[in-house]
């Protein structure tokens, strides 16, 4: 077994792969960059070095400076987690001259099915299902549209060294090719210096499911169940579970098998996953093969009991498989849902900076979260934006649901913007908990982007009760202290995006009384003045909220929704009626940059009239690239940025006459 492993990653998972080495005994090395200095991998390895500046292209994915970390610290072993360099053939060769074991697989296998081409010519030859599209290089968008007329649209514009969601576009008709093509080179050359690019077939409503496999260098194999991976946005998973509620024994079986077959032909051996396709009818088609550690691995862990890192370290060490294919139970549920740091209100996009605060919850069972962040830390605009993956487990699918929503309420994050809210909504929707889904739920349930204001009647009253109850707490209990009454009582209104709720408030400091409709609204609550969180009874029901507070009220947010509420008394709620209306419209001649970021096209000229949707530039930040379009019709007066600029948030982009 290793003695020292060198973790070529960072974040989370560079901080998963050290818990479990820290388990089997083996000392870890981490690696950083300038812009990673303190973060919590660094803390968590026994050693750390430093490789370089904050690009990843100058520390992290740098072969040599990772070599020189391991002969500088001993380390007999590298672990590369996902990303970066976790499906490089050439460092997985440069790794075996040095003599140093990667912990994955063979560097062949890497170099087929990270080729998106060559890996579905693989795939038809070892009798795997593929999906009809066209497999060689297109050299320009003019020749992806002859490609993709004969095809058919719809069609996916893939990178071949793609991953991750990264370098893929959907053209619906030809006029979206060009766009989609321009934007698959460019995010496919910034993310992996691999501009290549092939089209192939869009199959309609589509389910992504994967199955993990695992594989030793004595030629045994088993595959550990399906993942399914369907709620995604932009082609990125945010929310995975296993199993799937859509796939049966037979089904399973099926793509098991043939996982297993692509593995064993190429000579697989590690932990891997076969990615398929699977249409309304049950018909499986490859999309591609993982070659490493997947983001999602949480969920197969947690319900078949297994170890896929330290699996993964007793392959590299030369150990056989002790489990056979008939080893494999699969018992309860699990979820994962992806945590990242954006702002799914102004269409998601990245937020960086310091959590100011983050509280996990800790007391709820059969919860993990797996991290990289601390309170404290910062979100910094170089990396993937994942804050953590929050995973809960049950003996069902409705149970490892309701464990899951109760953890996102009670999961805090302040000072920067973040989707907990989005994939509480998501698993509220009714097509999700009935498993009505498919890899276009999000734009087929979200089609104006997401909304998280109260547009619901139970909610809208249930989050006026609670902003009542905390007034009360924060206000008038303060203020019987200081004038010592035993005794008040008050008419309050609270306003939620355009409802009124009117109550009546009595407090005898010992025993507060809610009135709504001359009925008494049973509520208790543990709640300190001062605390995010709330847990209020309300009529007997338990309900976790988060809440802030901003004038005249509060901002509660939890069960999907987000919303403002004011509390007024009922005269000053009277005479809000006669106040004149701030106008609150936005300078629409202004174009801003929503978030920190690198100009990678500016895509009008000065003086050049454009309509609304026309493409005015686009924005690259953490990783993916960003299109913003024209809101208004106009001149464009001045422009105030240039291609390769650096933005700040906010900083002006552009402005129109």
């Amino acid at each position: 077994m290793f003695k020292k492993i060198l973790i070529a990653n960072r974040g989370e998972i560079a901080c998963r792969v050290i818990e479990t080495c820290d388990k089997l005994g083996i000392e870890t090395v981490a690696v950083y960059s300038d812009a990673d200095n303190r973060a919590l991998h660094v803390m968590k390895a026994k050693e750390a070095i430093n490789i370089g500046p904050a690009p990843s292209s100058e520390s992290y994915l740098v072969i040599e400076k990772i070599i020189n970390a391991c002969k500088k610290t001993g380390a007999d072993a590298v672990h590369p987690g996902y990303g970066f360099l976790s499906e490089n053939s050439a460092f997985v060769n440069q790794l075996e001259r040095e003599g140093i074991t990667f912990i994955g697989p063979p560097s062949e296998p890497i170099r087929v099915m990270g080729d998106k081409i060559e890996s579905k010519i693989f795939a038809e030859k070892s009798g795997v299902n593929i999906i009809p599209g066209h497999q060689e290089i297109i050299k320009d968008s003019q020749e992806a549209l002859e490609i993709s007329k004969k095809i058919g649209f719809p069609v996916m514009i893939k990178a071949s060294a793609g991953g991750g969601g990264k370098g893929m576009r959907i053209a619906k008709v030809e006029a979206d090719v060009e766009d989609a093509f321009n934007s698959s080179v460019n995010e496919a050359k910034s993310s992996f210096g691999d501009d290549r690019i092939f089209i192939e077939k869009f199959i309609e409503k589509p389910r992504h499911i994967e199955i993990q496999v695992l594989a030793d260098k004595h030629g045994n194999v088993v595959h550990l169940g399906e993942r399914e991976c369907s709620i995604q946005r932009r082609n990125q998973k945010i929310i995975e579970e296993s199993p799937s509620s859509f796939v049966d024994e037979q089904l399973r079986n099926d793509m098991g098998e043939q996982a297993k077959r692509l593995a064993s032909t190429i000579g697989y051996a590690s932990a891997g996953t076969v990615e398929f396709i699977v249409d309304q009818n049950k018909n499986f088609y490859f999309l591609e093969m993982n070659t490493r550690l997947q983001v999602e691995h949480p969920v197969t862990e947690l319900i078949t009991g297994i170890d896929l890192v330290e699996e993964m370290i007793k392959i590299a060490a030369g150990e056989e498989l002790k489990l056979k294919q008939d080893d494999i139970k699969f018992k309860g549920w699990a979820i994962e849902s992806r945590i990242y740091a954006e702002d799914p209100e102004r269409n998601f996009m990245p937020s960086t900076g310091r959590l100011n605060e983050y509280i996990v919850p800790s007391d709820i069972e059969n919860i993990r979260n797996d991290t990289g962040v601390y309170e404290g830390g910062e979100i910094s605009i170089y990396y993937d934006p994942m804050i953590s993956k929050l995973c809960s487990y049950g003996n069902d699918r409705n149970e490892a649901l309701s464990k899951m929503e109760t953890a996102l309420n009670n999961h805090y994050i302040n000072g920067i913007r973040n989707n907990i809210n989005f994939l509480t909504a998501i698993l509220r929707n009714k097509h999700f908990i009935s498993g009505d889904i498919n890899t276009g739920f999000v734009d087929i349930e979200y089609p104006d982007g997401y909304k998280p204001y109260v547009d619901n009647d139970k909610f809208a009253l249930l989050f006026s009760i609670a902003a009542t109850y905390l007034y009360t707490i924060d206000q008038f209990r303060s203020r019987n202290q200081k004038t010592k009454k035993s005794f008040f009582e008050k008419s309050l209104v609270a306003i939620v995006e355009g409802s009124i709720f009117e109550f009546k408030t009595y407090d005898r400091q010992d025993n507060l009384i809610i009135e709504y409709n001359d009925e008494v609204i049973s509520i208790d609550s543990s709640y300190n003045p001062g605390n995010p969180l709330a847990e209020i009874t309300i009529n007997g029901e338990d309900y976790n909220f988060k809440i802030e507070r901003i004038i005249n009220g509060y901002n509660i947010s939890g069960y999907g929704f987000s919303s403002d509420i004011i509390i007024l008394s009922k005269r000053a709620h009277e005479l809000s009626k006669y106040m004149l209306e701030k106008d609150n419209r936005s300078n629409e001649k202004i174009i801003k940059c929503p978030m920190p970021g690198l100009v990678v096209s500016i895509d009008v000229d000065e003086g050049q009239e454009v309509d609304i949707g026309d493409k005015l530039c686009t924005i690259e930040a953490m990783k993916m690239e960003n299109v913003i379009r024209s809101e208004v019709s106009g001149i464009i007066k001045k422009i105030h940025c240039s291609d390769g600029d650096s933005l700040a948030s906010d900083e002006t982009i552009l402005e129109f006459s």
